[in-house]
């Protein structure tokens, strides 16, 4: 079964990193991406790339499984409450806040990484200087892609 609510990723990106859901970032983004590849629709978007293993490793939650029940046509608040009772790392809300908030300021930690993220954002916004997170290269990027100029 192919969700009925699965996102277009050729003509739209997913939600921001930012945007939270039970107070985790990245899920929401990680659950659009996962809907777009059912309907064979998630363009150059990657389910389960590096940034949404930080998520599934954090929530104890794997990717294959959670794909499974996104299959299912669950909306988001069913998803999540499927990642709550299936995590293996039940977490209190306070520690869910704290890694969000982590997450968020994220920065390249190593040479490559950095290397990596120069290479992207040269891509999508060489003239910005403000560009320091991961979640602000994800979202100039994909404005970017769909046609906004930084």
């Amino acid at each position: 079964m192919t969700p009925n609510n699965a996102p277009d990723l050729t003509k739209q990106p997913p939600r921001s990193a930012r945007v939270r859901l039970g107070g985790y970032v990245i899920l929401p983004r990680l659950l659009d991406k996962g809907r777009a590849t059912l309907a064979g629709k998630h363009g150059e978007y990657k389910y389960a790339c590096p940034l949404d293993e930080r998520f599934l490793e954090f929530a104890g939650i794997d990717a294959e499984a959670l794909k499974k029940e996104l299959a299912t046509g669950k909306g988001d608040g069913h998803i999540l409450e499927w990642v709550q009772k299936t995590s293996k790392n039940k977490r209190t809300d306070a520690e869910i806040a704290a890694w969000s908030e982590f997450a968020e300021r994220r920065v390249p930690g190593d040479a490559e990484s950095r290397s990596f993220f120069n290479e992207l954002q040269q891509k999508s916004a060489p003239n910005r200087e403000d560009i320091a997170t991961w979640f602000e290269l994800l979202d100039v990027d994909d404005y970017v892609s769909f046609g906004g100029k930084a």
